[in-house]
């Protein structure tokens, strides 16, 4: 399977990291306080919460001006804790609507943070090598059209693999997710029968063919780690971590291609150079360049335009700013894709913005 450079290493650190949070020892404890009291909290998206975690951890280190906490919890309930003002930040992976947006009476600023890849990881003993998912066919897998590993259809893409006469089974979100919005968002654009005989496109869907359920990105991964025959969709870190096997996926130029921070960096570039938006909702559901891998995604912070605590706003803007700058480094380490320049300069113009 797919590896990035230094990613087990730190890896090891940020599930060090989280397992000390769960067990009452540092990290991002939320009993612990800056020593002028100011706490910040946050709570959403599960896509970058392992990198998230990571970044509180090290700029909670370095600096007293105030203490960070995070909680994950699914892009749907970041969004709705964000709209009830019950934290200070939120995060999504499909950002925020217009209508979300009009309901927030601070304003609100998105900040893409970080990107990363959206793969689809499965659980096939005794079937070593490549295993490679032609647009078509795994659209189908998650139709319930395709509905046993030797398929034909499979089978045709992968003569080097003795795939076993097994029943697929799906794994996929059973919370409001901005993963599975990524994900069925590149369903629905590459796929018309996706929208006309599938669930369509949201963060919380009706999924056909009896499909097995988990919460977050974790839950999702632990069902697939422990369900021969399952495949799920989950950000690419949850997959190395538990080491489980990753689909090779075809994309929109006919290539087969694994996950790769490089190709991701590309695609991102390229889209934000074809035009930003404004208010930086850059979704790239089916890129064009020949080496891209097709599931792609930005991930956002989701800011108020203003704070009534001034220094609240102040630690905010100078933490975000860390991370757009010496956090994408480590987000590299750990599988995410660090974000281009384009996009970085027009996330600090932003970030400039919040009073």
């Amino acid at each position: 399977m797919t590896s990035l450079p230094g990613f087990k290493r730190a890896a090891s650190a940020v599930v060090v990291s989280i397992l000390l949070t769960a067990c009452g020892g540092e990290s991002t404890d939320t009993t612990m306080e800056s020593p002028t009291g100011l706490q910040v909290t946050g709570a959403g998206a599960t896509f970058p919460e392992p990198l998230y975690q990571e970044w509180i951890r090290r700029y909670n280190a370095k600096q007293t001006e105030a203490h960070f906490v995070y909680e994950g919890g699914g892009s749907g309930e970041g969004v709705k804790r964000f709209i009830a003002e019950k934290v200070d930040f939120g995060a999504s992976d499909s950002a925020m609507t217009d209508e979300q947006i009009a309901q927030v009476a601070r304003g609100t600023t998105l900040i893409p943070a970080t990107a990363g890849m959206v793969v689809l990881a499965y659980n096939l003993p005794g079937v070593e090598g490549e295993l490679r998912l032609p647009r078509d066919v795994y659209v189908d897998i998650f139709l319930g059209k395709v509905w046993k590993w030797d398929d034909p259809r499979i089978v045709a893409a992968n003569p080097h693999l003795d795939l076993p006469s097994k029943l697929i089974q799906t794994v996929v979100r059973r919370d409001g997710s901005g993963t599975t919005f990524v994900f069925t968002n590149h369903l629905g654009t590459i796929s018309p029968t996706w929208l006309t005989e599938g669930p369509g496109i949201g963060t919380l869907m009706n999924w056909p063919g009896g499909a097995m359920t988990g919460n977050g990105n974790e839950g999702v991964a632990h069902k697939i780690k422990i369900s021969h025959g399952s495949i799920g969709y989950i950000e690419y870190y949850f997959a190395s971590r538990l080491g489980l096997p990753i689909a090779t996926l075809q994309n929109r130029a006919g290539n087969f291609v694994r996950p790769d921070a490089e190709s991701g960096r590309r695609t991102l570039e390229a889209a934000a150079t074809a035009g930003m938006p404004e208010n930086l909702r850059l979704f790239v559901p089916d890129p064009e360049a020949e080496d891209a891998y097709p599931i792609v995604s930005l991930s956002w912070l989701l800011l108020y335009g203003q704070y009534p605590e001034p220094a609240k706003a102040t630690a905010l803007k100078a933490a975000v700013t860390w991370a757009l700058d010496a956090g994408q480094p480590i987000a590299e380490e750990l599988g995410y894709i660090p974000l281009p320049a384009n996009i970085v300069s027009a996330a600090s113009r932003a970030l400039d913005t919040i009073r």
